[in-house]
């Protein structure tokens, strides 16, 4: 029987939560993904969100998050 470390829990449970980065100065109180701002801009250039790129964006926002507040 292998027993994980509380060190190997906490790992992994970093890595379940998506990474943020704090925008000083950010326009909106809410929390914005990356797969969120790509297709924002794609549309604003046109583009049409297919299937895919909706999971693509679900993914992204999973891995990456812009925050405009501080959080400790």
């Amino acid at each position: 029987m292998v027993k994980k470390s509380k060190k190997n829990r906490q790992a992994k449970k970093d890595e379940d939560r998506p990474r943020q980065v704090r925008l000083p100065g950010f326009i909106t109180k809410e929390d914005v993904g990356l797969g969120d701002v790509i297709k924002r801009v794609t549309s604003s250039f046109g583009i049409r969100a297919c299937g895919r790129c909706e999971r693509r964006a679900e993914a992204l926002n999973r891995w990456l998050v812009f925050t405009g507040r501080h959080r400790t």
